[in-house]
């Protein structure tokens, strides 16, 4: 009997490992090193249109990120900020690009389990370099069957990767914490999607539940996926 659903995509960071927090705590750091420029509100302002203005031009990851509190530390402080500033947003982010990996609760037993009887993907945008980083760390990397790293997650990225590494987007699901890029653009291509959602999610990620899509399904965390797979085949 043919299986509707033979191959799972998994996003990465948020979704098989903690990730936002480390970009929290740096961004604490942030508005401490300019707090004597403005306030941190208005900082954060400044920082996340400059993220949002540079996506097209770093991507997503670590590095663009820096880049963009160098930029609106320049912006804020007039062409003002001091070198030692500077000198310590680097820093900072040479240390994300070395925090070691914390798995998310769960994640290695329903990976393992879902390995016996299912292609799985990760699918992760970010810096190729640092995600490989993360998968290598993260002990997981054997367990599945490919690695994508994307600049956009998109209809059509998530239709090709899933005809190329599976039976088509028909018979895929794509789970993450992103309503915005592992949700949505995985319901458009005619995929499971399967929102699991995180505490901590950047802003640019959010979007509005598709609740009324059919093939849309919502979980507490990775612990219930199993279940879920087990209804769908």
């Amino acid at each position: 009997m043919t299986r509707a659903l033979t191959t799972i995509g998994f996003d990465a960071d948020d979704t098989l490992w903690q990730n936002e927090q480390f970009f929290r705590l740096t961004q604490d750091r942030f508005a401490e090193l300019l707090a004597d420029f403005t306030e941190p509100d208005h900082l954060m302002e400044r920082l996340l249109a400059a993220e949002r203005r540079n996506l097209g031009h770093y991507g997503y990851g670590i590095k663009g990120f820096v880049l963009s509190m160098i930029e609106t530390a320049i912006e804020v402080t007039h062409e003002q900020v001091p070198a030692h500033v500077i000198a310590q947003l680097l820093a900072a982010g040479q240390d994300m690009l070395q925090h070691p990996i914390e798995l998310l609760p769960h994640v290695r037993p329903v990976i393992e389990k879902l390995s016996d009887d299912h292609r799985l993907l990760v699918i992760t945008k970010g810096d190729l370099l640092d995600q490989e980083r993360k998968l290598a760390q993260s002990g997981l990397g054997e367990l599945f069957d490919w690695v994508e790293i994307v600049s956009e997650k998109t209809a059509r990225t998530y239709a090709g990767i899933f005809a190329r590494h599976g039976d088509g987007a028909a018979r895929a699901m794509m789970v993450g914490n992103s309503l915005r890029s592992d949700v949505i653009p995985a319901l458009q291509a005619g995929a499971w999607g399967v929102f699991v959602p995180h505490d901590l999610t950047w802003v640019l990620e959010h979007a509005e539940r598709p609740a009324e899509h059919h093939r849309f399904h919502e979980i507490r965390g990775l612990a219930d996926l199993t279940n879920l797979v087990d209804r769908l085949t």
